[in-house]
């Protein structure tokens, strides 16, 4: 046996067992119920490298988000504007533990959010939601300016707006040096209008769990430039409070004992969860502007089970078809083609685990596509080969003039896919990416698959026992 033939064995080989590795964890996660899955999801335990089923696919939620321009600065570009709320909300959504969650623009300023998995979005939503602007205001003590603000405020039913600022009528009795707020757990705060320091001057924030009276609450920490500001700040207002403000509500409002530089903790009556929430919004960043559901919509588990069965009974029954008719029409060639096939599949599957891809109906098209292309690039070698037999050639001519004279169909058809499938991913959006994805690596396989793989089959033959091959 030649090198040659050896090396392509290898190289066969391990692929195959690379592909036993990458998918193994996908069947291990898939074997166990749902509860089991949401429980390690929960507890960031899903592993990394699988190939994750899409919202079709597994059930879970579908949201709609308009960005607020008016709240927008005047200077602001709108592109810029939601690309910064795309990425902080797909940063916000991977530190919850949602993976590969399709986030894509809608016309000019809507947002379209896909959460596999949660039936149950609230959670999800309200960190999506969240502009998490964060401000550390120092609380004013002399209040006697703004008593009228206060007074007013008193005697008006719902002085705040949905975005926790004071209505214009209340907001115009202030001094100038003065903002009022309302506090987390109800009343309100007066406090100097200037916020030195933002959420901006953050390098990290984190979930305590032992906090005071064993309350969860969130520490942060600054960047050496925020670090600087927050020790001015605190250092020169020692004794005062010090308010802590989150998307206009005040959250706490500690005594300033000494000068802080680089940590510092927001306390309050946090839920585990609530907590979890706010550190991850502080640590992904505030948007630009806030964001509003308008569209929200919910797929059961049980439509996802059955767009699984449907679609893989539908592909079941036309792989069984097609090996079958190889089998019968090309005998042995179709049995080298259909074993192919199949190894085409399964490496295809594996290298979408290994991308950590998401599998949609869609999807299944391109992998259904991917492997026709694969057949019909095996169909073509076989009907050269049979050529060539008809010309009395001997069989190992017949096998090389076969794949010479078939590869230019070949790759001229797996070009123009992927020419299309360039198209398809730089222009669509969610489902159409992924079918593009799919449909690109299934022929990169495909190519691998149908003239690597079974080439490699027939020069084996050809070195043990060439008479045993049937065309």
């Amino acid at each position: 046996m030649s090198n040659k033939i050896l090396f392509k064995w290898a190289v066969i080989i391990i692929a195959f067992f690379g592909s036993v590795y990458l998918l193994y964890p996908g069947y291990e996660w898939y074997s166990k119920t749902n509860d089991e899955r949401s429980k390690l999801e929960a507890s960031g335990d899903r592993p990394k490298n699988i190939l994750n089923l899409g919202l079709d696919l597994r059930g879970g939620s579908s949201l709609l988000l308009e960005l607020d321009t008016s709240k927008l600065p005047e200077t602001a570009n709108l592109n810029d504007a939601m690309a910064q709320a795309i990425e902080i909300i797909r940063n916000r959504i991977d530190q919850y533990g949602v993976a590969e969650t399709p986030i894509n623009r809608q016309g000019e300023k809507w947002i379209s959010v896909q959460l596999p998995g949660i039936a149950n979005p609230a959670a999800a939503e309200a960190l999506i939601g969240k502009t998490a602007m964060l401000e550390f205001r120092i609380v004013k003590t002399d209040t006697k300016s703004a008593q009228k603000a206060m007074d007013k405020i008193d005697a008006t039913e719902n002085p705040w707006d949905e975005d926790g600022n004071l209505i214009p009528s209340i907001a115009k009795l202030l001094p100038d040096d003065a903002v009022i707020m309302k506090n987390k757990d109800g009343g309100y705060s007066v406090l100097e209008k200037e916020a030195k320091v933002t959420g901006a001057d953050l390098e990290n924030a984190n979930v305590n769990v032992s906090g005071e009276y064993g309350m969860p609450e969130v520490t942060f920490s600054f960047n050496l430039d925020g670090a600087k500001k927050f020790g001015a700040l605190t250092g020169s207002n020692i004794g005062k409070q010090l308010a802590i403000i989150l998307d206009n509500t005040v959250q706490s409002a500690p005594t300033i004992q000494s000068r802080i530089t680089k940590d510092g903790r927001i306390t309050g009556r946090y839920t585990l969860d609530e907590a979890k929430r706010l550190s991850i919004t502080l640590r992904a960043g505030a948007l630009p502007a806030p964001v509003k559901i308008i569209e929200k919509r919910v797929i059961g588990p049980s439509l996802g089970e059955d767009s699984i069965k449907s679609g893989v009974s539908a592909s079941l029954y036309g792989l069984i078809v097609i090996l079958l008719f190889m089998l019968i029409y090309y005998k042995g060639g179709g049995f080298i083609a259909d074993v192919a096939l199949l190894l085409n599949l399964f490496f295809l599957l594996a290298l979408m685990a290994a991308f950590n891809s998401t599998l949609t109906l869609p999807g299944i098209a391109g992998i259904i596509l991917a492997l026709a292309m694969a057949i019909d690039a095996n169909v073509l070698i076989l009907e050269r080969m049979r050529e060539e037999k008809h010309r009395g050639l001997p069989i190992g001519e017949i096998i090389s003039t076969g794949y010479n004279k078939a590869w230019s169909a070949i790759i001229d058809s797996h070009v123009t896919n992927w020419i299309a499938a360039l198209f398809l991913f730089q222009f669509g959006s969610g489902p159409v990416k992924g079918f593009a994805v799919t449909l690109t690596l299934g022929l990169v396989v495909s190519l691998f698959t149908s003239v690597f793989v079974t080439r490699a089959v027939y020069d084996l033959l050809l070195t043990s026992n060439p008479k045993d091959i049937s065309l």
